[in-house]
C-alpha cells in the first residue's frame, strides 16, 4: 500500500501532530482514520476547547448532569477537558508503544490563568497528570519566567512537559536548559528519565504575521516578507542541535535520557499568497514535530513532498535577522508582544468557555 505524505513524514524523523480536539471527532472514528494515516499525536489549548464545547452540542448531555450534581462551571470545564484528552489518549496508545514512547501524545494546557504563577502551576500541573493516570500525556507550561521554574520541577518529577508559547530563542534556551535542569533533578531522586519525554512549542506564523504588517508600511522593505519566521525557527533549531548534542546534555544522555523534541507550532498559512504548506515543507527537519491544523494536515497529505528543509548551518538566518534589525524590527521585541498577546488570548478564550458553560448549565438545568 502506498504510504501517505504525512507517514513519508514520520520516516524521514519528523512527527505530524494535531492541533485540534473534540468531541466527535473521538467518537465517530475520525481521529483512528487520522492515525492511520499517520498522525502521532495531539495537542490542545483553551482556545480550542473554547470553539469545541461552545459552539456545539457535542457535550450539552455531560454539561446537563454535571450541572445537576451542582458542579461548578470550572469542575464541568475540568470534566470535559480531561474526559476528552483521556480518551484521546487512549487511542493513541498504539502509537506510544510502537514508537517506544517517542509519540502517541495528547497535550492538555494548564489553567492559562497560573501562567506567571509557578508554584500554582505546579501544582495544577501535578493534580491534572495524576487524573488523567495515562503514560502518553503532557502538561502544556507557558514559556513565562515562571513557566521555566514550572517546567524544571515538573521534569523533576518525572511528568511530561509540553513547553508552549515559545517565540524567541532565548525562550526556547531558557525551556531546554530548565529540560535538562529538571532531568538532573530526577537523575539525583533516581527516577527513571527514559519514561520522561517533553516538547518544546515553538510558534511560527504569528512571527510573519506581525513583522509582514510592518514592512508593509516600508514599500522597501517588502521582499524580507514571510522570511522572518522560519529565519527565527532555524536560528532554534540550531541551538537545539548544539544543546542537545553537547557537553549541557551529557550528564543526561549518559543516563539514557530523551531529548527534548523542537515542535513547530501555529504553523498554518495566514497570507493566502504563499504555501498552504509553507510552515511544514520549510521546517522539515529530523527528530522534531510539527502540529498541524486540521486544513494544514489535510493539505500536506493531499501536495506535501518531504524533504529536508533545516540544518544545523544558521548564516542566511542570522543574516535575515540582522536585516530586519538594521530596517529597526528587533525579533525579542516582536516575540515578547506576542508571548504577551498569546498568554492574554488563552486567559481570554478560558473566560469566554467558563462563562460559556455557566450560560449553558443554567439553561439546561432550568427547572420547568
Amino acid at each position: 500500500m502506498t504510504k501517505t505524505a504525512i507517514q513519508r513524514l514520520a520516516e524521514f524523523g519528523q512527527s505530524a501532530w494535531l492541533d485540534n480536539i473534540n468531541r466527535s471527532m473521538i467518537e465517530s472514528g475520525k481521529l483512528k482514520k487520522l492515525i492511520n494515516l499517520g498522525l502521532r499525536g495531539m495537542t490542545s489549548n483553551p482556545t480550542i476547547f473554547d470553539k469545541s464545547i461552545r459552539l456545539s452540542n457535542d457535550y450539552d448531555s455531560v454539561i446537563e448532569e454535571l450541572c445537576s450534581k451542582n458542579k461548578t462551571a470550572f469542575e464541568i470545564y475540568d470534566e470535559l477537558t480531561v474526559c476528552d484528552v483521556r480518551d484521546a489518549a487512549d487511542a493513541f496508545l498504539p502509537v506510544y508503544k510502537e514508537t517506544a514512547g517517542l509519540d502517541g501524545y495528547v497535550s492538555l494546557e494548564v489553567n492559562p490563568d497560573l501562567a506567571f504563577k509557578a508554584e500554582e502551576t505546579v501544582n495544577e500541573a501535578k493534580r491534572l497528570f495524576k487524573k488523567l493516570d495515562r503514560p502518553n500525556v503532557m502538561m502544556k507550561v507557558p514559556a513565562t519566567e515562571e513557566g521555566y521554574i514550572a517546567i524544571e520541577e515538573l521534569t523533576g518529577e518525572g511528568i511530561n512537559v509540553n513547553a508552549t508559547l515559545i517565540f524567541s530563542l532565548r525562550q526556547y534556551e531558557n525551556v531546554a536548559r530548565s529540560y535538562i535542569k529538571g532531568l538532573e533533578r530526577l537523575i539525583d531522586r533516581g527516577g527513571d528519565l527514559r519514561r520522561t519525554r517533553s516538547v518544546a512549542s515553538v510558534f511560527v506564523s504569528r512571527i510573519d504575521t506581525l513583522i509582514d504588517k510592518i514592512l508593509d508600511e516600508n514599500n522597501g522593505l517588502k521582499a524580507l516578507k514571510g522570511r522572518a519566521a522560519v529565519a527565527n525557527s532555524s536560528l532554534i533549531f540550531a541551538k537545539y542541535v548544539d544543546i542537545f548534542s553537547g557537553s549541557d546534555f551529557k550528564k543526561p544522555r549518559e543516563k539514557d535520557a530523551n531529548v527534548q523534541r523542537v515542535l513547530w507550532a501555529s504553523t498554518s498559512t495566514k497570507d493566502p499568497k504563499h504555501s498552504d504548506i509553507k510552515y511544514v515543507t520549510e521546517l522539515i527537519a529530523k527528530n522534531t514535530v510539527n502540529t498541524l491544523p486540521d486544513n494544514t494536515f489535510q493539505a500536506f497529505l493531499d501536495h506535501g513532498i518531504v524533504k529536508e528543509a533545516l540544518s544545523s548551518d544558521k548564516k542566511s538566518a542570522e543574516e535575515m535577522i540582522k536585516a530586519l534589525k538594521d530596517a529597526g524590527i528587533d525579533i525579542e521585541d516582536v516575540c515578547k508582544k506576542l508571548l504577551d498577546d498569546g498568554v492574554a488570548a488563552f486567559q481570554k478564550s478560558f473566560s469566554l468557555l467558563l462563562f460559556s458553560i455557566e450560560s449553558k448549565s443554567t439553561n439546561l438545568c432550568r427547572k420547568d
